[in-house]
């Protein structure tokens, strides 16, 4: 089947395929691609409204027995680089984000074998007690270390997390969900099967996550159709997916060399995503690894959302990546791309829509 007879199949309603997708990824009419999924994200968003959150990524521990060769970031247990944060350091990270109107904390870090699983409990209670601020935090790769420390299944792992003061989890780690890849990148972290199951579990005891992707790891175009094919069916089953995010791997300062994705590439990815997931409401902008440009770009290739104002992202920055943005810049950039500017929550809920002069008054600089 030809693009165009794929497209005018999207445009119709119906939904493509893996072959599809593959054609679509093997084509070079990029403009073409994203002009469709522009159309597909106004079916869910048709005012032009672009929204983002005020939040903060607290990188709580680095050190991590899961050895990605993709990461920078992680040091091996017993590494005198690494770090656990005390809870006093958590605090103010947190209170800082408070104090720009933030609403949302990422905790994410490596998988500790050092941590018992009270930490985690005990932490997020800390948390609620002293901040009304929504906790989207833990990988499934963490959780899953948390199960195997604590000796529950994952699903008594993650009732305990909720009930303790977890809101929703981020859907870090999916990287790309094929296990011809997982196993070359990341050995340890587990199969696409297990990760597609944390987050079902995650819809089961009450919250919702996102789903993420990653590309430039020498993966193929059919990987990447399987990968969304996956996400898709778990959407059909569960619901459990609030928001899809995708991005590129940054290979500065890791153990694995990757293709340099560029931005063109990215956007052709974003938007055979968008136009593939049918189901997903929410589309996220990457621009800490594409930086502002092609962020701002993105919102017309199926991108309803501008992310995190991220005040704070070791992970990522330590392969190389450094694009910071902070809110007013994100205002001027969704302004630029013909938006309007609007604070959400973590759950996608209109918090205050910006006039059109209208500055934050408290910004939050960060520093590299």
């Amino acid at each position: 089947m030809s693009v165009d007879q794929i497209l005018d199949r999207a445009r119709q309603g119906k939904r493509i395929s893996v072959e599809d997708a593959v054609e679509l990824y093997d084509s070079d009419e990029v403009e073409k691609i994203g002009e469709v999924a522009n159309e597909m994200m106004l079916k869910w968003h048709p005012e032009p409204v672009t929204t983002f959150v005020i939040g903060r990524n607290v990188n709580y521990t680095n050190l991590c027995d899961t050895y990605c060769r993709f990461c920078a970031f992680y040091r091996p247990p017993g590494s005198k680089e690494g770090y656990v944060l005390d809870n006093e350091e958590i605090f103010k990270k947190i209170q800082e984000t408070k104090d720009v109107n933030g609403t949302e904390i990422l905790m994410q870090g490596g998988t500790n074998p050092n941590l018992s699983f009270s930490y985690y409990t005990d932490l997020l209670r800390e948390i609620k007690k002293r901040f009304d601020i929504t906790m989207h935090s833990f990988s499934p790769a963490e959780i899953r270390k948390m199960a195997d420390v604590s000796g529950l299944s994952l699903e008594e792992v993650l009732t305990e997390l909720h009930d303790a003061g977890l809101d929703s989890v981020p859907g870090g780690g999916a990287e790309i969900l094929d296990n011809r890849t997982r196993r070359r990148i990341s050995r340890l972290k587990g199969t696409w099967e297990e990760w597609i199951e944390t987050m079902k579990l995650v819809k089961k005891v009450g919250m919702h996550g996102t789903a993420t992707m990653v590309i430039g790891f020498g993966e193929t175009s059919e990987e990447r159709a399987l990968h969304l094919q996956r996400v898709r069916d778990a959407q059909d089953e569960t619901d459990c997916f609030l928001a899809f995010i995708s991005w590129t791997f940054q290979s500065e300062n890791t153990n694995m060399k990757g293709e340099k994705v560029t931005s063109r590439e990215y956007l052709k990815n974003l938007a055979i995503s968008r136009i593939f997931l049918d189901n997903v409401a929410n589309f996220q902008s990457s621009w800490v690894t594409m930086g502002p440009e092609t962020g701002k770009t993105s919102l017309s290739y199926g991108c309803n959302d501008f992310g995190s104002t991220m005040m704070e992202e070791n992970v990522v920055s330590a392969a190389g990546a450094t694009h910071k943005v902070d809110t007013n810049l994100i205002l001027r950039l969704i302004r630029e791309a013909g938006k309007v500017p609007a604070q959400r929550d973590t759950k996608y809920n209109t918090l205050h829509v910006f006039e059109e002069d209208e500055k934050v008054e408290k910004d939050f600089v960060m520093q590299n």
